[in-house]
C-alpha cells in the first residue's frame, strides 16, 4: 500500500513539474488591440490624406519570456494581426486632425505613413524575488505634402516588475498599453497636421 501511495505521489509531483515547465517554456502569440486616447491637434478642413501603415520590424518575435536568446518561450506579434489595428487607429487620428483618410493615392494628395520600427520585450534587472520585463516600441511618422516632408520618431518604453512571470493575457495588456502610448506620442505631434494642411 505504501509503495502504491508513494508511486501516486511521485506521479502527481512529476505531473506538476511538467506542467510548470511547459507553462514556462510555451510560446505566447499575442493579438494586441491598441487605442489612441490622446487629444489630437486639429489642423485640417476635410482634405483627403492617404494613410499607410508599414511594419518594418526586423522580426515578428518580440523576445522571450525568460530573457534567454535560445529559449523556446518566445513572444510573437504577427504583422497580419497588428497592421490592420494600427491602420484603423492611424485613420482615426487623421480624421480627428480634421482630414478625410483614404488608402488610395492621388495626384498632389498629402500622405501620411506610420511605420512600426521596433517592438521589443526583454528581461530587465529585477529586484530580489522580483522579475522585470522591459518593453520598447518605436514608431515613425512621415508626412508629405506639396514637395515638403516631415519625419517624426517616437519611442515608448515600459518597465514592469512582477513576482509571478506574466501569462499571455498579462503580456497582451502590457504590449497594448505600450503601443497605445506610442501611438499617442506619434499623433500628438502638431507638426504632422501643419504640414498636411499646407
Amino acid at each position: 500500500m505504501k509503495t502504491r501511495s508513494l508511486k501516486g505521489r511521485f506521479a502527481f509531483v512529476l505531473f506538476l513539474l511538467v506542467s510548470l515547465l511547459t507553462g514556462c517554456t510555451s510560446p505566447h502569440y499575442l493579438q494586441p488591440n491598441p487605442k489612441i486616447t490622446a487629444d489630437i491637434p486639429q489642423a485640417g478642413s476635410g482634405q483627403q490624406v492617404t494613410v499607410n501603415v508599414v511594419d518594418d520590424r526586423e522580426t515578428e518575435v518580440l523576445g522571450t519570456r525568460s530573457g534567454a536568446a535560445m529559449s523556446a518561450a518566445t513572444i510573437t506579434v504577427y504583422a497580419h494581426d497588428l497592421v490592420p489595428q494600427l491602420q484603423a487607429q492611424a485613420e482615426q487620428a487623421v480624421r480627428q486632425m480634421g482630414f478625410e483618410p483614404t488608402t488610395q493615392t492621388g495626384p498632389n494628395r498629402p500622405s501620411l505613413t506610420l511605420t512600426l520600427v521596433r517592438l521589443g520585450y526583454e528581461r530587465g534587472e529585477g529586484q530580489p524575488v522580483l522579475g522585470n520585463a522591459r518593453l520598447e516600441a518605436v514608431f515613425r511618422n512621415v508626412a508629405q505634402n506639396a514637395g515638403h516632408t516631415y519625419t517624426g520618431t517616437y519611442t515608448s518604453r515600459r518597465d514592469q516588475s512582477y513576482a509571478v512571470r506574466p501569462n499571455r493575457e498579462d503580456n497582451t495588456q502590457m504590449v497594448n498599453e505600450l503601443l497605445s502610448d506610442g501611438l499617442n506620442r506619434a499623433f500628438r505631434d502638431p507638426e504632422l497636421g501643419r504640414l498636411l494642411a499646407r
